[in-house]
């Protein structure tokens, strides 16, 4: 019984290291009183690594990305119902522009580009809705 409960524990501990070294846990945006972009920061170590910021939207409004610092990124924005809001092939796509949206959280993952050349470090990127 000790040995079974020892062996949970370890894979609990392992499971949360694993998440929290991939980046999954989801970061909320939030714009300043008044404001209609922020500029989020994000540290990838990886080809399997992934930042995941979450933003709140209304019904017909225009989310937009441009990366405006560090390395090659792609970002993939996930709408309310957790599925891919809008065409993209597998090119790099720091730049992207979904509209209209409807109402609800709307999941931003940014990960490396993968045409570019591998790297770990930081990445910059302005969201704008408006």
């Amino acid at each position: 019984m000790k040995k079974l409960i020892f062996i949970t524990f370890v894979f609990a501990v392992i499971t949360a290291f694993s998440v929290a070294a991939y980046g999954q846990s989801a970061q909320r945006v939030s714009f300043k009183k008044g404001g209609t972009s922020a500029v989020v920061t994000g540290t990838l170590t990886g080809y399997k690594s992934k930042k995941v910021f979450v933003i709140k939207v209304r019904e017909g409004q225009t989310i937009t990305t441009k990366q405006t610092g560090g390395n090659p990124i792609s970002v993939w924005i996930k709408d309310p119902s957790g599925e891919d809001a809008g065409d993209m092939d597998m090119s790099c796509h720091s730049e992207r522009e979904i509209t209209p949206t409807v109402a609800g959280d709307y999941k931003l993952e940014v990960v490396e580009c993968q045409k570019a050349d591998r790297w770990k470090g930081t990445f910059k990127l302005r969201i704008t809705v408006r």
